[in-house]
Order: structure tokens, then C-alpha cells, then sequence
């Protein structure tokens, strides 16, 4: 962690590749998924998709945790110990997650100031927030600039998501009962959408075919005229995720402007509670 600036910290779910945070200086907290009675922490050494995946396709009971306060504090004083003269801490909505409550009590208690910041979004878009105040950093700004850029680049970001079946969002209470019902029910096959911190449908549609064309879209259509990121994840779905990206490449060639998109298997914590099949883009304008 750089000294004499400020720190950026944010969560496993941001999905930031291990070598990218190191070369950026974001400092990454794991949250855990617990299978069985075994929890593990979410990364190369602990929870994997694969493992996930495999969980949830025997219906093992699967859970996830927020980091601790503590634990929050304790990356926080760290930064202060080398030299860090504040940290902004960019987190995964809070509708979805405790992990920003937990950052909030931590940062009464930090030596030095802390500015916790909900994303409203979730996996790679607030990695994007946290790439954001980054480059904030790099530039010379200030903590509050860089948790201004944080918040713009998640408020400007379309999280888009196709999912097998509801089941796994609504045993784990981030959608309605109602809503699984239904559309188990009638066999269809679910588009959604982040929308205020919190997962809504966006439509659904007959099959799994359909839904993944009408998913290209509604990509195509959140990138607009913009300069954007364009990353696709998934969950035990590489095919699909692979011909995505293939054809969002093709068609949004102008708003990428030779920026590689990214593709690679949603974090465990975030697929253990959309389950196998699950396909996701985000489009974050360049702000």
C-alpha cells in the first residue's frame, strides 16, 4: 500500500483480478461462503466457483458472510500503519450485503478518516467504482474526489443478468417468493437488472435462447454512443459467456475502443446465490 495518500479497500465480490488490485493499490477483504458446516474465504485459496458450483448443483446448503467490524478495522489500521492518510472503502450494495454496515461501524473507530461508500452495485461494477477512485488517486486527487468518481462510474453502470431459475435468489431472500413462483410456474427464463442496490426483474422471456439474444440487447442498448467497459461473467456457463463476448465485441467494437472486454467465472460468493447457468454483463461508461 502506497504512503502518504490516501487508501482505496474494497471486497471479494468486486472481482478484481489478485494481480490488477496489487498493481492499482486497492486492498481486497474476502467475504466467506459456507458450505456444509465448512466456511471458507472467498478467493484462489479458499471458496472457488468451481466448488460452488458443484455445491449448488447437489443442493448442499450453501451461505455466505460479510466480513466483520473487526475485520474492517484491522485493514483499515494497517493502511494507517504504512503511512495511508485516510481510506475509501468501496463496497457491494447494502441491500445485498451487510459488508457495508460493517465498514460503516469500522470507520467510527479507524485513526484515521474513512469514507465508507454502498455502490448500489454489485460484482464487477463495483470493481469498476474502485478502478474509478484509482485513477482519482493516481492523478493526485483527493479522497473525496476519488469517492465521487467511485460513486458516478456505479450510478452510470448497467448490471444486466440472465439466470436459470429464481430458486437460488429466493432461498437466499434477495428476491420475492412471489416472483420465483411465477416464473418457475410458467418455465421462464428470467432477465435481470441491479436497480437501486437491489436485484429486479427486467423481463422474461420463453426460453434460454431467447433470453440470452434479448440479454446482447439490452447490453447494446445500455452502451449506447458511450466509451464504456464491457466485462461478461458467469457461473459453470463458459460456452454461452464465450459467445457473448464474442458477439458484444463484434457490435459494440466503437464504445470499446480497443479495450479488451472481460470475461471469466462470477466469485463464489456472489454465484452462490444465483446458481449454475447464470450469465451477467456490465457496462460501465468511461467517465
Amino acid at each position: 500500500m502506497p504512503s502518504g495518500r490516501p487508501v482505496i479497500v474494497t471486497d471479494s465480490t468486486a472481482m478484481l483480478p489478485a494481480e490488477q488490485a496489487v498493481e492499482r493499490g486497492i486492498v481486497v477483504v474476502p467475504l466467506q461462503v459456507v458450505i456444509g458446516a465448512t466456511s471458507y474465504d472467498e478467493g484462489a485459496d479458499g471458496a472457488t466457483p468451481e466448488l460452488v458450483a458443484a455445491a449448488l448443483k447437489e443442493w448442499t446448503p450453501v451461505s455466505t458472510s460479510r466480513p466483520t467490524p473487526a475485520a474492517l478495522l484491522e485493514v483499515y489500521e494497517r493502511a494507517a500503519a504504512d503511512g495511508a492518510t485516510s481510506v475509501v472503502s468501496i463496497h457491494l450494495s447494502g441491500d445485498m450485503s451487510g459488508t457495508f454496515e460493517s465498514a460503516q461501524v469500522a470507520a467510527r473507530e479507524a485513526s484515521i478518516p474513512v469514507v465508507a461508500i454502498d455502490s448500489r452495485q454489485v460484482g464487477v461494477a463495483t470493481g469498476y467504482a474502485a478502478l474509478a477512485a484509482a485513477d482519482v488517486l493516481d492523478a493526485g486527487g483527493s479522497a473525496e474526489e476519488a469517492a465521487d468518481a467511485a460513486r458516478a462510474r456505479a450510478a452510470a453502470s448497467s448490471s444486466l443478468f440472465y439466470v436459470d431459475t429464481l430458486e437460488y435468489l429466493r432461498r437466499g431472500g434477495r428476491i420475492g417468493a412471489a416472483a420465483a413462483l411465477f416464473g418457475g410456474a410458467l418455465a421462464v427464463k428470467p432477465l435481470l437488472q441491479i436497480e437501486d442496490g437491489r436485484v429486479a426483474t427486467l423481463e422474461k422471456v420463453r426460453t434460454a435462447a431467447k433470453a440470452l439474444a434479448r440479454l446482447e440487447e439490452l447490453a447494446v442498448q445500455a452502451a449506447g454512443d458511450q466509451q464504456v467497459d464491457l466485462s461478461v461473467a458467469h457461473l459453470a456457463s463458459p460456452d454461452r459467456a464465450a459467445h457473448l463476448v464474442e458477439r458484444l465485441t463484434e457490435r459494440l467494437a466503437d464504445n470499446l475502443d480497443g479495450r479488451a472486454p472481460w470475461c471469466g467465472e462470477l466469485g463464489p460468493v456472489l454465484g452462490a446465490h444465483v446458481g449454475p447457468g447464470m450469465l451477467a454483463v456490465c457496462i460501465a461508461p468511461r467517465l
